[in-house]
This record gives structure tokens, sequence and C-alpha cells, in this order.
């Protein structure tokens, strides 16, 4: 253990009386579905000989999560990077775009990837989404676009990024890769901006074993990301523009449609741990857990919790957790303008990004999902409290 860490939590016999772990416990550990069902899905797919290429359980999948987030469009992709990728290739955006520096590296490499300059705006130290006055601030005559994300599935400002957009002609897209199944104003995320993105990685509480998906009511964005995803394919032999291979596979479909029939019991255990942990950590000084809006759908599934100052730091405490087995993260530290290549690219940015700055150091995410109960909540959340010397209320 670390120097900085108080010997006496660490030593104290109430430390020690807590029992490690004997499994691991991850941050974004898979939720299954019903075996049954995905065995029968996947029997199908070996009966028809149809393993890719659009085939129907792709199709089927596509118009479910259509009907979900209540959009004319869904095209799943191979992975979230690849639909965020071809996302933007849709929407034609091109030298400078805007985006939060404190998000899943993929958001900015989705840029720079393709030559497009991401700009990192600052975040609302309360929402950890991105600010509408720091975007402002940084628009100039070469900015194309802003890439709004849903951070830990809380709505980014969408009116306000939208009035932006508008008021400077600039395209507006969402990375909704946290954002599944949740709400803004009772309407479901999916459907705002241009198009949106899902992610439905193994890490994400609905999965598709791998997967992602563009999702969109612009009839256009559809079109051109449904050609991009095969190569520029229209029919047989016929290419008609640039593309590459991003198309979902079967089997990810096959999941996809099996998480989905599960994916209320999903939520309901999120929600309930949530609620574990809000009791369980409301009363230890120095610490908040992330808050949601109860009155809009939201599937709960980060548990993100901020450590202040203190004799105790945030670093100190993930290395104290990862030894009793809780694989905790400092989730998305230390920011993407800190990550390479944007660290030797952009080396002052952190000067424009005081508030990322600040909660990148302070948050851990807490393991959470159906490998979780809520002996184990309480278990995590009486770690923090001798960690941190806080007593509950």
């Amino acid at each position: 253990m670390e120097s900085g860490l108080s010997r006496t939590a660490v030593d104290s016999a109430e430390w020690q009386a807590i029992p490690v772990f004997e499994r691991p416990l991850h941050v974004g550990q898979p939720n299954i579905g019903d075996r049954a069902m995905f065995d029968g899905l996947v029997d199908q797919m070996f009966e028809r000989r149809w393993l890719s290429n659009d085939g129907p359980l792709v199709q089927d999948f596509e118009q479910r999560i259509a009907d979900f987030a209540g959009v004319k469009h869904c095209v799943a992709m191979s992975n979230g990077t690849a639909a965020l990728e071809i996302a933007i290739r849709a929407l034609g955006l091109s030298g400078e775009v805007i985006v939060p520096s404190y998000t899943f590296v993929a958001t900015a490499h989705a840029l720079q990837w393709q030559g497009i300059t991401p700009v990192f705006a600052d975040i609302d130290p309360l929402t950890h989404n991105l600010d509408p006055e720091s975007v402002r601030r940084m628009i100039t005559p070469r900015t194309t676009g802003i890439i709004g994300v849903h951070l830990w599935g809380r709505p980014a400002p969408v009116r306000e990024l939208q009035e932006i957009a508008d008021e400077h002609g600039l395209q507006l897209m969402f990375d909704a890769a946290h954002a599944f199944a949740t709400t803004l104003g009772g309407k479901r995320i999916g459907g705002f901006g241009r198009a949106e993105i899902f992610s439905f990685h193994a890490t994400k509480f609905f999965n598709t074993f791998e997967g992602g998906a563009v999702v969109t009511d612009d009839d256009e964005i559809a079109a051109a990301a449904r050609l991009m995803r095969n190569f520029g394919f229209a029919g047989h032999d016929n290419v008609v523009s640039d593309g590459t291979n991003a198309k979902m596979t079967e089997v990810c479909a096959a999941m996809g449609l099996t998480n989905l029939a599960g994916v209320d019991a999903v939520i309901e255990t999120n929600h309930r741990n949530y609620t574990a942990y809000q009791d369980a950590l409301s009363g230890i000084p120095g610490v908040r857990l992330t808050q949601y809006d109860e009155a809009e759908e939201c599937n709960f599934q980060y548990i993100t919790v901020e450590v202040d100052d203190g004799p105790v730091s945030r670093d100190e405490i993930v290395a104290a957790l990862i030894s009793k087995n809780v694989l905790a993260r400092k989730y998305f530290w230390p920011g993407c303008h800190r990550m390479q290549p944007y660290r030797d690219l952009y080396p002052d940015a952190g000067a424009l990004l005081p508030n990322t700055e600040k909660v990148a150091a302070r948050v851990i995410v807490l393991p959470t999902g159906t490998a979780v109960d809520e002996d184990a909540v309480a278990s995590i959340s009486e770690m923090i409290r001798v960690l941190t010397g806080g007593h509950a209320l």
C-alpha cells in the first residue's frame, strides 16, 4: 500500500475483518441472458448457414432496437467505435469537431483516425457532461460539428447543444454508448441530433458480445451508414461509395435479441444496487454518489462516486479496494487530452479544462450488475467507510 494511505486504516481490525472476495468483482462484468433462448437462436443460425452479411437475426435485432429507442432506423455495427466512425462520415464532418475530453478515448479517436481534429471542451462539474458555454468558446471557422456524450447514462444538455449547433450551422450527434434505455423529457435516447450511436460491448449492461449501432430518424444518414458498413455495396457487384467492413454478425445479434428480452430485469438489478449504494454511502463525509433523475428512465449501469481531496487519495482508495478483489476503476482518468496523441498535440489543453481535470482526479467507478448482490454492495461500502475514516450517519 502506498505510504500516503493511513496505515491506521489498512492495518486496523476493522479493515482486516472485511473479507477478500473469493472472485474478483469487475466494473462492467457481462450480464448474460437466457441461455436457452440464445442457444435456440444460434441453432437457427446454423440451420440457415447464414453467419454474417445482413442475416435475419441482424435484421430482427435492428428493428427491435429501432422500436425500443423510438427511432426510424437502427444500423447495427461490429462495435461502437465503428458506429462512431461511420456516423461521423455520414454527417460529413471535417476540420474540427468539439467533444468532451472526459469520455472514453474512442470518442476522440474516431475523429483523429479520420484526419479530423478533436477540440476538447470542458464539462459541467455536477453533471460531468459537456458545458455548453465551454463549447461556445471552442468554436472556430474550422468547426463543423459537436459530439455530445451522455456520460454515465445521464443525458447531455441536448437543447442547449442543439441551439448552439443551429446558431453556428454545425452538425450535432451524440455518443450514447452509456445511454441505452434512458430518456430525456420522456423521450428515449437515440433520436436526438442528426444521429446517435450505441455501444453493445460486453462491458455494457446490455451487450451483444461485441457490437454497436447508428440510430437516427434521418433517412439519408441511415442509408449512408448502411452502405459504408459493407464496403459501399448497393447490391451484388455494385459499389457506389467508399466503405469498410463494420457488419454485425448473426451470433452477436442472437446475443442482443436474448439480452433485449431480459433488459428490464437487468435494469431492475442495477437500480436495486444503486439504491443500496446510495443508502450505504450517504452518511460518509467527502464521498458523493452520482445522482440520477428518477423522473426519467435510467439504466443505472454505472456506480460513480467522487471522493474529495483529503488525507486519503482517490488512487489509494482504488488500490486498497483492488487488494480486496474489488476491481474499481478510475474512469475516465486522466482525460483524453492527457492521452496520446493528444497530450503531445495539445500540451496546454488542461488550462482550458479545469473541471475535467478536477473530476477525473476524483471519480471512482464501483462494480454493479447481475454479478453483484446487496451483500457485496454492503461490503464494498463498508470498505470505503473504513478507508476514509467516515462514520455512517
